[in-house]
């Protein structure tokens, strides 16, 4: 595909989707904005969010994983305090916010317990995910979710966020939505919007603008330059194209597939999972592999290695294993938890790359034990895994 800028307006040339519409199952964070869930009014549609619901169940049931990073809050509050003298202070979202989050996770609960799916709720800010250990943190625990068959529900913590924060803030969750793709390692993330993908033009400007069907690498750059000349926004959205591109962009850069459409289709998350030419797609610029390994080691210096034997060494390489004690021989270096080891094969060479669960020196006292036997030798236990595979990257 080759796009080009023509007199404010992007022009598609030989498009195609080619998308495998064969897919295992998958790890799929879902983002509905402000404009789909309102439906542009000042109001959460109910209907849109039931639609939403139960396609989520839908593709939950087939075994995917699914995470739902939501906006709403604000205009659950909104409706709840009735025709208050409307004001765009951050204070007043604040409380906005604070009156309607918990209707907003109580609809979404009611909703989701009529197919028997358990819910939890993560109120994030940036600065929870800037920070290295809050970072591991939230993971860990959207993995643990994950795995207990729990869909997560995430929102920007907007009670304590405020605009005066700059970067702090994620942009109608756009960002946040890129940003919980990379955390729990997705397959995909599908931006919800009340439009069905990204065109050539304005089209209520424009009748002849064309949807956009795939984006790559440097034309994905270019057409947020063009598109985002002349962005208005909804009055009750920080969103907009440009931070969806921008977040979009992100994500692609994680190794994720990042797809634009409406929220108003019918079954639009299931048509998305079976590669149906439904928005616009954007094709990830970097293997998950190689991105895990920059995440790993960008501005991080190992801080120890752990040497394994030849078994887990194979166990790491050829079965995508944790890391377990009983595999471990020798500790070299003063780490503490959390922090990124280099793990060794006998021979020198570097197998991997990840998070110790455990320091230096609790590695040492359990190598070459079997897990159940980590608890009664150091009196805690933080996993069965010296390094769990969710936090190991192989080089």
């Amino acid at each position: 595909m080759q796009i080009s800028h023509q007199v404010g307006r992007l022009t598609v040339e030989n498009s195609k989707v080619g998308r495998q519409a064969s897919r295992g199952k998958l790890r799929i964070v879902a983002k509905a904005g402000t404009n789909v869930l309102t439906g542009g009014s000042e109001s959460l549609d109910l209907e849109v969010m039931r639609s939403l619901v139960d396609q989520i169940a839908n593709v939950h049931g087939q075994g995917n994983e699914v995470l739902l990073v939501t906006s709403g809050a604000v205009a659950a509050g909104r409706e709840a305090l009735g025709r208050l003298k409307q004001q765009r202070d951050v204070p007043f979202r604040q409380i906005l916010a604070s009156v309607g989050q918990s209707r907003l996770m109580h609809t979404y609960q009611e909703m989701f317990s009529r197919h028997k799916i358990v819910v939890s709720q993560a109120l994030l800010t940036r600065s929870d995910i800037d920070d290295w250990q809050g970072y591991l943190n939230v993971r860990d625990t959207l993995f643990s979710l994950l795995h207990m068959g729990v869909v997560p529900i995430i929102n920007e913590n907007d009670v304590v966020n405020s605009e005066e924060l700059g970067d702090e803030v994620f942009g109608d969750n756009d960002t946040l939505s890129a940003l919980v793709s990379n955390l729990v390692d997705a397959d995909m993330l599908v931006m919800l919007t009340d439009i069905p993908g990204l065109y050539t033009a304005d089209p209520a400007l424009d009748p002849s603008a064309e949807l956009v069907p795939v984006m790559d690498g440097a034309n994905a750059e270019q057409l947020l330059n063009t598109l985002t000349q002349n962005e208005v926004r909804h009055p009750w959205s920080r969103g907009g194209m440009k931070a969806k591109v921008e977040a979009a962009l992100l994500a692609t850069r994680w190794g994720v597939e990042v797809v634009i459409t409406s929220g108003r289709t019918p079954d639009v998350l299931q048509q998305v999972i079976d590669g149906k030419a439904v928005g616009t797609v954007f094709r990830p610029t970097a293997s998950k592999v190689e991105s895990r390994k920059r995440w790993f080691l960008s501005g991080l210096s190992a801080r120890g290695e752990i040497l394994v034997d030849n078994g887990a060494a194979q166990a790491l390489k050829a079965r995508n294993s944790s890391l377990l004690p009983v595999g471990v021989t020798e500790v070299h270096g003063n780490f503490n938890r959390r922090e990124v080891v280099l793990i060794v094969d006998k021979d020198g060479k570097r197998v991997a790359c990840g998070v110790s669960n455990y320091s230096a020196q609790e590695v040492d006292a359990i190598r070459g034990l079997k897990s159940s036997k980590i608890e009664e030798t150091l009196g805690h236990q933080y996993g069965e895994e010296v390094v769990h595979r969710n936090n190991l990257a192989l080089l």
